[in-house]
């Protein structure tokens, strides 16, 4: 049976996407509906349709899945930030260990795969200790600050967040009752004018300092000394400063803080060590959780006081001064001066002389230490043990094959995007590595996100054959891939009935900002004509690519 657009269908929800969209079929048509939780027996209104897939908006529940429960925050379904809080909290855990599990398999082609069980919360709400709030005017021109909708720029009114700090509603209360009192314009996107563009907002969890720092398109505010005097009445507020930000992008923050009262900075602890965290500071949202994920890392590090440690993306120094406890020395690596800085200066908060910062990129700084070491030393450098944490996109291919020459003996991997991992993965154990444990962590409890913690062990390579292989054989050209060309083709196929080749993938997959490898399907004649990709089939492209965790 053809579906169209507009048309209503009843729908058993089966599966659950990466965005924690429910999925379900109908005569071999798959519809991806947001808001629908597995085992719900929905209607649904078609409002995007393919030949085999399409997009429904969610109309009626039938009969409600036994893993479906009344959302705590009654904006959870406008808002963008909670996509599974209508989902049980055991059935998230449940979704998010798939979803490591699957990108493992799928991308890493790992069988038999050592998993722990996940950490999940005890209490998973009010655990996040960093807000931001973009401030603007609603359709009757009120005063409204939220999070915006899901893909959108509408804000959602909301100043009570069920994830976040209690204190957050008094403060954004407080700020809003200023710029009314004062006629304080929020910042327009529409025409660049306005001053406050958001409320950035930052809680030690542990020591219950308060940071508010105001994000604006200028260099001052008026009244500042009563927004002051507002905001001190609060108790545990340490730090209020201005972010100056005039750009006209999606960035939120500027590169220069001015400070209107008290410190630049609050603490908080994780574990015995004490960290200072100053507005452009990288700190871990979910306090509570990150104690348990490094502690996880440290088990899986397991050093003994005799270990030299290469910590890469260190960022303030949260992990490097956590494993300083326990290692000899602790080398750490991050591309942000500001944050080498605070990682330097939080070392010597806690008295710990054994860690020591670059400020680099890894896959840069450490090629360059290798080398460098080999020609002065005049022999090969060596690490006990490394541990990376990168951004979503993973590691450089650069930095996997110096960590390989390094040969550590455990390689400690955190991410905080298991399709990725699943790849450096694979990269790793082709060189020589064992996966040994793999254990996720939900630091983001009501979202689709979850961190994983990985062991790599050395094989003894008497008995093991290296093989060489690179990325670019397995169509892997670029940081951000995360499944070969084949792949994608196959699962185009098998989902949308429809074949496409690897100039139409390359297209799509440029129109998305992501590497193709150099020169990929181009043709050699100057004046080739180069047949463009169809709109059903890019919009089948750009699904496989969403399913692969892609974009």
């Amino acid at each position: 049976m053809e579906y169209r657009k507009n048309d209503r269908i009843t729908l058993k929800i089966v599966d659950c996407g990466t965005d924690g969209e429910g999925i379900g079929k109908a005569d071999g048509f798959t519809v991806f509906v947001k808001d629908a939780v597995i085992g719900d027996v929905v209607s649904v209104k078609i409002m995007k349709a393919k030949k085999n897939y399409g997009y429904g908006k969610l109309e009626q529940i039938l009969e409600p899945s036994p893993y479906r429960v009344k959302p705590l925050c009654p904006s959870a379904r406008q808002c963008g930030g909670c996509q599974l809080q209508e989902m049980s909290y055991d059935q998230q855990l449940v979704f998010k260990e798939k979803k490591i599990r699957g990108n493992l398999e799928r991308i890493g082609g790992f069988t038999d795969i050592p998993m722990e069980p996940i950490i999940g919360m005890d209490d998973p709400w009010h655990y996040r200790n960093k807000a931001q709030f973009p401030v603007g005017r609603n359709k009757e021109g009120r005063l409204v600050t939220g999070f915006y909708a899901g893909r959108t720029h509408v804000i959602i009114e909301n100043r009570d967040c069920a994830i976040g700090i209690p204190q957050n509603k008094e403060i954004l209360d407080r700020v809003l009752s200023y710029m009314e009192k004062y006629h304080v314009e929020p910042y327009n996107e529409t025409n660049g004018k306005g001053l406050i563009r958001h409320i950035f907002i930052r809680c030690g969890f542990y020591t219950g300092e308060l940071m508010v720092c105001l994000i604006i398109n200028g260099g001052s505010i008026p009244h500042q000394r009563e927004l002051v005097d507002s905001l001190t009445e609060i108790p545990g507020m340490t730090s209020i400063s201005l972010n100056i930000n005039r750009k006209r992008s999606n960035v939120i923050l500027g590169e220069e803080v001015r400070v209107l009262w008290g410190q630049s900075y609050i603490t908080d602890k994780i574990g015995n060590i004490s960290y200072q965290i100053s507005p452009l500071s990288f700190f871990q949202v979910n306090p509570r959780q990150t104690v348990k994920l490094y502690s996880k890392a440290l088990e899986y590090a397991d050093l003994h006081g005799e270990e030299t440690v290469w910590d890469l993306y260190c960022g303030i120094g949260t992990i490097s001064l956590f494993l300083a406890q326990k290692a000899k020395f602790v080398r750490g690596v991050e591309i942000v001066p500001q944050a080498i800085e605070d990682a330097r200066k939080n070392a010597e908060l806690n008295g710990i002389t054994n860690a020591e910062f670059y400020v680099g990129k890894a896959e840069e700084v450490l090629p360059e230490y290798y080398a460098r070491y080999e020609q002065e030393q005049g022999e090969k450098a060596h690490a006990d043990v490394i541990v990376v944490d990168p951004p979503r996109k993973g590691c450089d291919q650069a930095l996997l094959d110096t960590i390989v020459k390094m040969q550590p003996e455990r390689i400690v991997y955190v991410s905080c995007d298991s399709a990725t991992l699943a790849r450096d993965l694979r990269y790793l154990c082709d060189r020589g590595y064992e996966l040994k444990k793999v254990c996720g962590a939900d630091m983001f409890p009501q979202g689709v996100h979850v961190e994983t913690v990985v062991l790599l062990s050395k094989l003894n390579t008497k008995q093991h054959i290296e093989v060489e292989l690179n990325l670019d054989e397995l169509d892997l050209t670029a940081a951000e891939s995360k499944a070969t060309y084949d792949e994608i083709k196959a699962y185009v196929l098998e989902k949308y009935g429809l074949k496409v080749s690897s100039l139409y993938i390359s297209q799509v997959k440029r129109k998305c900002g992501l590497e193709v490898g150099q020169n990929y399907n181009l043709s050699k004649k100057e004046d080739a004509k180069v047949p463009q990709c169809p709109p059903e089939k890019e919009a089948a492209i750009m699904e496989a690519l969403k399913h692969f965790q892609m974009i």
